[in-house]
């Protein structure tokens, strides 16, 4: 009965189909071997950030309480946005795998001080901030470093589905890395969770050594010397002339306002909507992320369309409407606005990779990445306060509009002004080998 169910239902046979061509494009990607390294190493690497993360804060709180943990925060954070400025022109002057091994080695190392520091009673707090500042500046190399070198490791039909698994990869870590280590300071303590991140960060340091793609410093692939300057001139340069680029940097940022804004909200609604306020709010967080890592799965494994903008559009759209199922306040309400936003950003994120990493060349590759994502790591202090005003007012349905209207109205945009373009027009690509005579 079973088999007859199969054979004559045509729903039931696309859904296995899809499955199977999911797997398939996943496997395939992860067959290649020097993308098989950068994944894994990559998977450690944001395990171990996270429960570096989570070690810190809870040696800082029983150190130094909740004003620790704010200073503590801001010196993981802030440093982040000011690396970018110097670490992006380094990104495309020097070896990408000499720069990815180096920022390992260093922190590995960095993060192994603070337990023997701490053995031989000698740890105080002004080391952790300013191993949490270094680690801030450093952070942009493999957020930036990372996505700059897939293209050089996997063919163009393969960039969605090699996308599709760094978005996951990354989703998958924020949930997994902060709870593994919470749980391995339950069992070892936080001084040995370190010693063991320290592992994990030489660890990747090893699997970019082992990868036998090059990976050494961008060479121009044209004669357009305009691209093959230093410093931040020619990014900017490319961001402004090519539409894509900065429809893309502009939509996604403003899409980003609005998520800024669920920091602020969500807290919000759990202390003065909500009983039992503190596991409501881990509840809205878990399905916002948990959906969002099943956008990012699903999306890796759709292949790519020559009208990529427009589905980023049309999505763009959608995700950002869901945002008015919160103007009820109701926790099932909420819930599902969370969810159902969250299943489209995840796709988002996947096909405006695809169309950037196709459209930047790769001599600007290192610093366009570390721009377009210190951009949208920017956008999300800006929502947070404007969330924090308004509610400060208590203008919470007046807030979700606002929020609604930046992330749909540029999907709309873009939705019409590509509806007929090809994201791989007009790129630029390296000249091809003449062929071997004999």
């Amino acid at each position: 009965m079973a088999l007859s169910v199969v054979d004559h239902s045509p729903r039931l046979a696309r859904r296995y189909v899809g499955r199977e061509y999911a797997v398939q494009a996943y496997l395939a990607v992860l067959r290649i071997r020097d993308y098989r390294l950068l994944w894994i190493a990559l998977v450690l690497n944001l395990l171990g950030d996270g429960a570096t993360f989570t070690a810190l804060a809870w040696i800082t709180v029983e150190r130094a309480g909740a004003a620790g943990l704010g200073v503590l925060g801001v010196c993981f954070t802030l440093p982040v946005l000011l690396g970018g400025a110097v670490i992006g022109p380094v990104l495309d002057r020097f070896s990408r795998r000499k720069l990815l091994i180096w920022d390992s080695t260093v922190r590995g190392f960095v993060v192994a001080a603070i337990p023997l520091l701490a053995a031989l009673n000698a740890l105080a707090m002004w080391q952790l901030y300013a191993f949490a500042t270094v680690y801030g500046l450093l952070k942009i190399i493999p957020l930036a470093g990372t996505p700059a070198v897939i293209p050089e490791l996997v063919p163009q039909e393969r960039l969605q589905a090699a996308m599709g698994l760094e978005s996951t990869a990354m989703g998958a870590a924020s949930i997994a890395g902060p709870a593994l280590g919470a749980g391995l300071i339950a069992l070892i303590g936080p001084a040995n969770v370190l010693l063991l991140d320290a592992v994990t960060y030489l660890a990747f340091a090893a699997l970019i050594a082992a990868i036998r793609t090059p990976l050494g410093r961008p060479e121009p692939a044209g004669a357009d010397q305009a691209q093959q300057g230093v410093g931040w001139t020619p990014v900017v340069r490319l961001l402004l002339r090519d539409r894509f680029l900065l429809a893309l940097t502009l939509g996604f940022a403003s899409f980003n306002i609005a998520t800024g804004a669920l920091l602020v909200i969500l807290p919000w609604l759990a202390k003065f909507e909500y009983a039992h306020g503190a596991t409501v709010l881990g509840l809205m967080l878990a399905a916002a992320a948990g959906a969002e890592l099943i956008g990012s799965i699903v999306s890796g494994a759709v292949k790519t369309s020559d009208r990529q903008m427009l589905r980023i559009g049309v999505l763009q759209v959608i995700a950002g409407s869901f945002f008015l199922l919160m103007l009820p306040r109701s926790l099932p309400w909420v819930l599902a606005a969370l969810v159902l936003n969250g299943i489209l950003a995840g796709p988002l994120t996947v096909m405006g990779g695809v169309v950037r990493l196709t459209r930047i060349p790769n001599l600007l590759r290192g610093r366009a990445m570390t721009l377009m994502r210190t951009m949208m790591s920017g956008a999300l202090p800006l929502g947070a306060a404007i969330g924090g005003f308004l509610l400060a007012g208590n203008r919470f349905g007046a807030l979700v509009v606002i929020m609604a209207t930046l992330a749909t109205l540029p999907g709309v945009l873009i939705a019409a002004s590509f509806r007929g373009a090809d994201f791989r027009a007009d790129v630029a690509r390296p000249p091809q080998p003449a062929p071997a005579t004999p």
